[in-house]
Formats: C-alpha cells, sequence, structure tokens
C-alpha cells in the first residue's frame, strides 16, 4: 500500500495473475472503486517483498494474501478480507509499540507524501493513487503536519 497507493480492497483482491513481469519490470493490476482495473509499475523494494512472499508462501493462482488456517501460519485459500487486514495491522502495531492509531489509509498517506517530500507531483500522485481529483490527493498529503520547531520559532511577538 505504502508504494502503490493501493486502497486496501484493492490489494486484498489481487491475484497471482494480477502480478507479473513484462521483462525486467513487474506490474500489478489492481481492481479498484467503481470496478476500474488501475495498472501501475511495482517499485523495486515492492518486488523485492513480493517476489519473496510468493516464494515462501508456495502460493500458486488464486488470492496473494490469504488468512490462515486458525492459530497457525498455513495459508488458506481464502482471501484475506479488507477488515482482517486493518485487525492484522493493528495487532502488530501494538506489538511493536507504534501508536494505535494506524490503519489501511495510513501506508497511503505515508506513500503519497514520501512521494510528494521527494519531488513528485501532485499530478502523478493521483494518477498512482486512482483518485478522481487532485483534491482527494492533497487530503493524504501529510507534509504539512511535519512543522519543524523551527517554523514555530519564526512567531516573533
Amino acid at each position: 500500500m505504502v508504494f502503490s497507493f493501493a486502497r486496501i480492497g484493492a490489494v486484498t483482491n489481487l491475484k497471482a495473475k494480477d502480478y507479473y513481469h513484462i521483462g525486467k519490470r513487474s506490474f500489478i493490476r489492481l481492481l479498484e472503486k467503481g470496478g476500474k482495473f488501475h495498472e501501475i509499475p511495482v517499485h523495486h523494494k515492492a518486488q523485492e517483498y513480493l517476489d519473496s512472499y510468493l516464494i515462501l508462501a508456495g502460493l500458486g493462482d488464486g488470492w496473494i494474501f490469504r488468512t490462515t488456517r486458525g492459530r497457525s501460519e498455513i495459508l488458506s485459500d481464502r482471501r484475506l478480507s479488507p477488515r482482517n487486514a486493518l485487525h492484522m495491522i493493528k495487532r502488530r502495531s501494538e506489538k511493536a509499540g507504534i501508536s494505535d492509531l494506524i490503519t489501511c489509509h495510513t501506508f497511503r498517506a505515508t506513500g503519497i507524501t514520501a512521494y510528494l517530500k521527494n519531488g513528485g507531483t501532485i499530478e502523478n500522485a493521483q494518477y498512482i493513487a486512482a483518485h478522481e481529483s487532485p483534491r482527494t490527493t492533497k487530503l493524504y498529503d501529510r507534509r504539512i503536519e511535519e512543522v519543524s520547531l523551527d517554523e514555530i520559532e519564526r512567531i516573533i511577538i
């Protein structure tokens, strides 16, 4: 979600056939809101993570992200639901001692913010995020939340 700005529903709907390679480049085909397909290149780090996961998980066709069987680490054939993904994120962020305010949208906002901080344009972020309007994309831009103490100290009375 960080590297693709993808919605959780699009990520949990990914099937093996939706992650494909053309030459050295990898792509994902996301099923977005309104049943629209959105194809984007895969960031090299995301490609490393996905390739490793798919090899270790031993998955063939079907869903990429799946539920586990009971308390085991054995993957089932069932798709991981967005709600289950959120619960997993909450459990793992709590275990890591990170804020319990983290949600699936946190990853989308983090990706968009990092992209913009590194010189990306709002128009390209809008395309990658599959937003209809740049105003929507701007809602995910968290750069303003990083106002430094130096900026606050500019207030001289």
